[in-house]
C-alpha cells in the first residue's frame, strides 16, 4: 500500500479539470502529505470506516435549533399531523445527499464548481447570491438558538446573547486548532444527550402508536398555518447549503479511480449518510411526538398550557421535566448551545465552498464566518429587541421557509448534473432515481407555490387598502411568483452544455480507468483547495503552490 502511494508519479491519476490552469496536464498537488484518510485498495466492509465523516458532519444541520423550533411548534399545534413531512423530508434528504456525494466522487468537482462551469455569468452570479442568502438564513436559527441557550444558562438578555454569538463561533473555530475531531465528538455527544432525553420522555408522554403511525403515513394539511409549518419543516430538513457541502466534503478522501473503487465509495457514502440521517429522523420524530403528546394532554397545568400556545425554544424545557426535573432547563440549554455552534461550523465550511466554487474566491474561515454571522445578526438583533422571544421564534420559522423556497435553485442543478451522461458517464442517475428525485423536487416546488398563492389571495382579500393599492399589490405579488416559476423553469429546461473532463495525469497512460472501461487501481489525491478549507491538518512536508 505504502509502496503504491510512494510510486504515485508512476501511476496515472485522474482528477477533474478545474478549468483555470494554464498547464492542464500538471497535477494540482505535488509532494504533499496531509493527515487525510486513504481508502485501502482491497474490497472489505472495513473500508466503511474510511468514508465515515462527511455524512455525520452534514447531518448536524438536520438537528439544529431551526429543526427544534419547527418540530416543537408542529407538535404543539398539530399534534402528530405533520410527522409525514418529516418522513418525506428525511427520505428526500437521503436521496439528495446521496446524489451530492456521487457528484463529488465521480467528477472530482463539487456542486458550486459545476454551476460556475455550466451556467453563463449572470445566472451563475444569481445562483451564488441565492446560495449566500440560504447560508445566512440557515445561520439565523443558530444565532437565535444560541441566544436562547445563553439566556437559559446565565439569564443574559436575548439581544445581548445575539451579540455574543458574533464572537462565540470565532472562538470555537480557534479551538479547532487544538483538535477538531475531539471537539466535534463532544458537541455530537451533547446533542445526542438531549435526543436521549426526548426518547426517554416518550415513555412518560405515552403517545398513541396508532396516532403516530397515522401522522407518519397519512398526508394532511389543515389550512395555511399547517402549510406554513410544513414548508418550514421541509426547509429545516432539506437545506440548500448541505448539497454544496456534501459534494465538497467527499473530495477530501483518497479513493481508487476505478469502476469498483467509485462504486464502493458511492455505496459506503450512502450507508454512512443513511445511518446519520436515520438518527436525525428519529430525533425529529421524538421531538414532535413529545411536544404533541404533552401539549395535547388533558392533565396539562395552566402555565404549561399557555406555553404550548406559543411554544419556542426558550419555553421548551418544561417538556423534559419528567426526565430531568429542575435540571431540564440547563441541560436543554447546553444541548441547544452545542447544536447551534456545531451547525454554524458546517455553515462556515459550506460558505467557503460556495464562494470558491461560484466565484473562484477563497477567504480565511474566520473572515468568512464573521461576514456571514454579521449578516445573520442584524435581523436577529432587530427582531430580538422589538419582538422579544416570540418575535425571535417567528424569525426562525421565516428563515426555515426561506430555505425551502431556495431549495429548487440548488436541487435542480444537482438533479440535472447527476442525470447527465456527459458529466457522470456510467454513474449517471438511473431512470428510477431520476423519476423519484424529480417527483420530490416537484412536490417541494408545488407546496411552496401553493403557500405563496394562498397567502397572496388571503392578504388581498383581508387587507384594508383601496382598490388601486390592492390591485398594485396583487400585480406585484403575482409578478414575483411568475419570476420565481420562470427562474425554476429556466434551470429545468436548459440543456447541460459543459461536460466533465477527466484529465489523465500520467507518465505511462491508462485512459481506460478514467472513463470506467477499465478496473485498474488508480488513486485520486484529495483536492488541496478543499483540504485547506476543511478541518485543520498537520502538514508533514513542503507544499507547492497551486497553478
Amino acid at each position: 500500500m505504502a509502496a503504491a502511494l510512494a510510486a504515485g508519479t508512476a501511476q496515472p491519476q485522474f482528477m477533474a479539470s478545474t478549468g483555470g490552469s494554464n498547464r492542464p496536464n500538471e497535477p494540482l498537488i505535488e509532494n504533499i502529505e496531509y493527515d487525510q484518510i486513504v481508502v485501502p485498495d482491497e474490497k472489505s466492509w472495513k473500508n466503511l470506516f474510511a468514508y465515515m465523516g462527511p455524512g455525520f458532519l452534514v447531518s448536524i444541520a438536520y438537528i439544529d435549533p431551526g429543526n427544534f423550533q419547527t418540530d416543537l411548534q408542529a407538535g404543539a399545534q398539530y399534534k402528530y399531523g405533520l410527522l409525514w413531512i418529516i418522513l418525506l423530508a428525511s427520505f428526500a434528504a437521503l436521496i439528495i445527499q446521496m446524489l451530492a456525494a456521487n457528484l463529488g466522487v465521480v467528477t472530482g468537482k463539487h456542486l458550486a464548481e459545476h454551476c460556475r462551469k455550466e451556467y453563463p455569468k449572470v445566472p451563475n452570479f444569481i445562483l451564488w447570491i441565492l446560495a449566500e442568502i440560504a447560508i445566512v438564513a440557515c445561520d439565523i436559527p443558530e444565532v437565535i438558538g444560541t441566544a436562547f441557550a445563553l439566556n437559559m444558562l446565565f439569564n443574559i438578555l436575548l439581544w445581548c446573547g445575539v451579540l455574543i454569538t458574533g464572537l462565540s463561533t470565532l472562538v470555537l473555530l480557534l479551538l479547532q486548532q487544538y483538535g477538531v475531531r475531539k471537539l466535534e465528538i463532544f458537541i455530537t455527544f451533547l446533542v445526542f444527550t438531549i435526543a436521549a432525553c426526548f426518547f426517554v420522555e416518550l415513555g412518560y408522554a405515552k403517545p398513541k402508536s396508532s396516532e403516530v403511525l397515522n401522522g407518519l403515513f397519512v398526508p394532511q394539511l389543515e389550512g395555511s398555518g399547517a402549510t406554513k409549518l410544513a414548508i418550514s419543516l421541509l426547509g429545516a430538513m432539506v437545506m440548500p447549503h448541505n448539497l454544496f457541502l456534501h459534494s465538497a466534503l467527499v473530495l477530501s478522501r483518497k479513493i481508487p479511480r476505478s469502476v469498483s473503487g467509485i462504486k464502493e465509495a458511492s455505496r459506503f457514502y450512502l450507508i454512512e449518510s443513511g445511518f446519520a440521517l436515520t438518527v436525525a429522523f428519529l430525533i425529529n420524530v421524538s421531538v414532535i411526538s413529545v411536544s404533541g403528546a404533552v401539549c395535547n394532554s388533558s392533565n396539562l397545568n395552566p402555565d404549561d398550557h399557555q406555553n404550548c400556545k406559543d411554544l419556542d425554544l426558550s419555553k421548551a424545557s418544561f417538556l423534559l421535566k419528567n426526565v430531568l426535573g429542575k435540571w431540564s432547563s440547563k441541560l436543554f440549554a447546553i444541548a441547544l448551545l452545542a447544536s447551534g455552534q456545531s451547525s454554524t461550523i458546517t455553515g462556515t465550511y459550506a460558505g467557503q465552498y460556495v464562494m470558491q466554487g461560484f466565484l473562484d474566491l477563497r477567504l480565511k474561515p474566520w473572515i468568512r464566518n464573521f461576514l456571514t454571522r454579521c449578516l445573520a445578526i442584524v435581523p436577529s438583533l432587530i427582531v430580538a429587541i422589538i419582538g422579544g422571544t416570540a418575535g425571535a421564534g417567528n424569525l426562525i420559522i421565516i428563515a426555515s421557509m426561506i430555505l425551502s423556497f431556495e431549495l429548487p435553485f440548488a436541487l435542480i442543478p444537482l438533479l440535472k448534473f447527476t442525470s447527465s451522461k456527459t458529466k457522470m458517464g456510467l454513474y449517471a442517475n438511473s431512470y428510477l432515481v431520476s423519476a423519484v428525485t424529480w417527483m420530490i423536487g416537484s412536490l417541494i416546488i408545488g407546496i411552496n407555490v401553493y403557500y405563496l398563492a394562498d397567502k397572496l389571495v388571503v392578504s388581498l382579500r383581508d387587507n384594508h387598502l383601496k382598490v388601486v393599492g390592492a390591485v398594485s399589490c396583487g400585480v406585484l405579488g403575482f409578478a414575483a411568483m411568475l419570476i420565481y416559476l420562470a427562474s425554476i423553469a429556466y434551470l429545468v429546461i436548459r440543456k447541460n452544455k459543459a461536460g466533465t473532463q477527466l484529465l489523465a495525469l500520467t507518465t505511462s497512460g491508462s485512459p481506460g480507468a478514467a472513463n470506467g472501461s477499465g478496473d485498474s487501481l488508480v488513486y485520486s489525491l484529495p483536492r488541496e483547495d478543499i483540504v485547506d478549507m476543511q478541518l485543520p491538518q498537520r502538514q508533514r512536508s513542503t507544499t507547492s503552490d497551486l497553478d
